[in-house]
């Protein structure tokens, strides 16, 4: 314990650091999964094409992909910026399948009363496709922010700063208390986004409560 007070800066500061690294990727997975997810929805060999491409892709090992990034892009071995695309694309290829089947589950039927009472196109896909898929959506979206913050450990491993560090650091000095506090420092941050995202997808989809009507 003397180890954890004396290094509670640190220790808050990769937190910190994790947190970043594991929201953005997260966020931006989510939102180019949708697009494609519906593209994939609308045109049959489009489908196979993007979810056989988002499973090749996420058999990728990280750490192999956050060693090439900077080569693909141009930047630094140890910018964050690495981590970040590279965790873009696995949240990317995790997510894609999860919209083209929450899109695809929305009954047939639906859409067309939908399109009946005036909804068309866009709109329709924003007032009755997507709040009708929420549900799935959200439930992929828990998935890939779970395996989101687990894969940011990775990133330790080629000098870019997370709870990994801890792991690690402690490995090489055999101190057990380190990788501890990487590994509960970890779960705790899967945990408060997971409990976030349920609590976002219940403000933003209140049909979906217990006995709402």
């Amino acid at each position: 314990m003397t180890w954890l007070l004396a290094n509670l800066d640190q220790v808050a500061q990769y937190a910190l650091q994790h947190l970043v690294l594991a929201v953005l990727p997260t966020v931006i997975g989510a939102a180019l999964s949708l697009p494609l997810g519906w593209l994939a929805n609308r045109h049959r060999v489009g489908r196979g094409v993007l979810l056989s491409a988002s499973g090749l892709l996420y058999a990728i090992p990280s750490l192999p992909l956050f060693i090439v990034m900077p080569a693909l892009i141009g930047t630094q071995i140890l910018d964050p910026i690495n981590v970040v695309l590279a965790l873009s694309l696995y949240a990317l290829a995790l997510m894609l399948r999860t919209s083209a089947d929450a899109l695809a589950s929305v009954d047939a039927d639906l859409r067309l009363a939908a399109t009946a009472v005036g909804f068309a196109g866009w709109q329709r896909f924003w007032g009755v496709e997507l709040p009708t898929a929420g549900p799935v959506l959200l439930a992929g979206l828990r998935v890939v922010s779970v395996s989101t913050v687990s894969l940011v450990t990775v990133g330790a491993l080629v000098g870019v700063q997370s709870l990994g560090y801890f792991f690690v650091d402690g490995y090489q000095r055999g101190f057990a208390l380190e990788i501890a506090v990487g590994v509960v420092g970890t779960v705790v941050i899967a945990l408060a986004l997971d409990a976030l995202i349920v609590l976002a997808g219940r403000a933003l989809m209140p049909w979906t409560r217990k006995g709402a009507r």
